[in-house]
């Protein structure tokens, strides 16, 4: 089975920055889309990031582009989420995922789903 594990979140100031990694394992990623969602307290899950394994092309939530940058290293199986200039607004649970859609900011294309790692920033 497919096996996602997150690691990075914490506690950090306003204008801080965080690097999330997600550790992927247990089958080839190489036609799969990999993707970042997060989920606040009381909030429905949204879509961050995503990135292709094969061709490196990358998606980007609107509000976030600029701020936060996915890129991933397939020697190490390996996705990161680089995250700048953090917001009280940015703390969340921060989830990784890999799909075989073609949707990647939908998170019902996503077959695969990490434990998730928080992020939380304080004012």
């Amino acid at each position: 089975q497919v096996q996602l594990v997150e690691s990075g979140g914490g506690l950090v100031q306003t204008g801080g920055s965080l690097r999330l990694s997600c550790a992927a394992s247990g089958r080839t990623f190489s036609s799969y889309v990999m993707g970042w969602f997060r989920q606040a307290p009381g909030k429905k899950r949204e879509f961050v990031a995503a990135i292709t394994w094969r061709g490196g092309s990358t998606r980007y939530a609107v509000s976030l582009k600029g701020r936060f940058t996915i890129s991933r290293d397939s020697a190490k199986n390996t996705v990161y989420l680089q995250m700048n200039s953090l917001k009280p607004e940015d703390t969340a649970v921060y989830y990784c995922a890999a799909s075989r859609g073609t949707a990647p900011s939908r998170d019902y294309e996503y077959e695969y789903w990490g434990q998730g790692t928080q992020v939380t920033v304080s004012s």
